[in-house]
């Protein structure tokens, strides 16, 4: 694909994977099957815990609105990708970048607040079991669904943080979607105020949701102390070991990606970290929490 004239068309150009020449063709086929086997995880989350009663609790509740809500994150950015892969050099509008921006970091926002309130649930029914459903009534779960929703808020933020600046001439972002640190680097003049607000935005979210789930936990292994029978604390642990892993997977990426200077972004390490967030984490989550739900069933 040639140049795009940029002073005739207001957008941006995705680069991608367009230097892997031939094997393109063969990465389509791989990111497809991925995908497809994480929608289909998530679809089938959702299903069974909305079919068996027994799994009409708050903690499959909120899982089940946390599958919804990576895939509405995945299906803003990855279907266009595949077409980005099948078709090489692929354009997007300048407000269909912004759009995208929008969507997948205000479902990404929300993912961190949903695992939060997952960990107050184990918190919960863990250490105060006999008034879990006293206390995490369905007015109380309809609020925390609803706060985690408040991640709309920060992913409009970042939104306007990035979009407020002067692109340069070149419009060719060296990535697969719009994301913050590809098209931050557009920026012709001093992205000083822009980093310290993307930097401020993200801290928010993730040390909120992290205190919290750091918190929920330290006191769910202070309960988990006191249990005297191996059998207890063996069922304690399996109801939180898929909710940790998950988190500790998802801390991780987001912390390179988000809490670092412009300066230290890296083409190389930046698209692989983003393939593993944006494909790898969600394929990961529904397999993690369908054998999470599977154990916990068994015991």
């Amino acid at each position: 694909m040639g140049q795009v004239n940029v002073t005739s068309w207001r957008g941006f150009v995705f680069l991608g994977f367009t230097s892997f020449g031939e094997l393109q063709l063969l990465l389509f086929a791989l990111f497809l099957c991925l995908y497809l086997v994480t929608l289909t995880s998530n679809v089938f989350i959702i299903v069974i815990i909305r079919l068996d009663s027994p799994l009409h609790m708050p903690m499959y509740l909120f899982l089940s609105f946390l599958s919804f809500s990576e895939s509405c994150y995945t299906l803003g950015i990855i279907p266009r990708m595949l077409s980005g892969l099948a078709l090489g050099v692929q354009t997007i509008s300048y407000m269909g970048c912004a759009a995208q921006m929008f969507f997948s970091g205000s479902w990404a926002c929300a993912n961190y607040f949903l695992l939060s309130v997952m960990g107050f649930d184990r918190y919960v029914a863990i250490c105060t079991p006999l008034h879990y459903a006293s206390h995490l009534n369905p007015t109380l779960c309809s609020q925390l669904v609803g706060i985690s929703l408040s991640g709309y808020l920060f992913g409009l933020g970042m939104t306007l943080v990035i979009f407020c600046l002067s692109f340069c001439s070149s419009h060719e972002i060296q990535h697969f979607f719009c994301d913050t640190p590809p098209v931050l680097s557009l920026d012709c003049g001093d992205t000083g105020l822009s980093e310290l607000g993307i930097l401020i935005l993200s801290l928010l979210v993730l040390l909120i949701s992290f205190f919290i789930i750091t918190i929920s936990h330290a006191y769910i292994l202070a309960a988990d102390l006191r249990i005297s029978s191996a059998e207890g604390q063996k069922k304690a642990f399996s109801t939180c070991a898929s909710h940790l892993t998950v988190v500790i997977i998802h801390y991780g990426c987001a912390s390179f990606m988000y809490l670092r200077p412009k300066a230290s972004y890296s083409l190389e390490w930046d698209q692989l970290i983003a393939v593993t967030y944006t494909v790898m984490i969600p394929l990961l989550n529904s397999i993690i929490y369908s054998l999470g739900i599977r154990l916990c069933r068994q015991l």
